[in-house]
């Protein structure tokens, strides 16, 4: 969209999808959490490394953090839903 175009905002949501990569460390971290001192050394090492290649999402995922999206229809009928807040100024 061009700098300028002046719309309405439908909706505002308070938290963003974190994502897949995200949802799956948080899943595997906590069964690493509560299980991996059960585990057999194999599989927690597994586990371990797993948890550790989702970290750098983990991490962008907590410096952004839950965020606001919003649904915006634009004058010129366009509209775009899931937008990050961030990108629109308000008049």
């Amino acid at each position: 969209m061009a700098a300028g175009t002046e719309g309405t905002v439908d909706r505002v949501v308070g938290e963003r999808d974190p994502g897949q990569e995200v949802r799956e460390y948080e899943r595997l971290h906590s069964l690493l959490d509560s299980f991996g001192h059960d585990m057999p050394p194999e599989s927690k090492r597994q586990l371990e490394e797993k948890v550790a290649s989702l970290e750098p999402a983990w991490a962008a995922h907590q410096e952004r953090g839950a965020g606001v999206t919003v649904r915006v229809r634009f004058d010129n009928g366009f509209v775009l839903d899931g937008a990050r807040d961030d990108v629109f100024t308000s008049v």
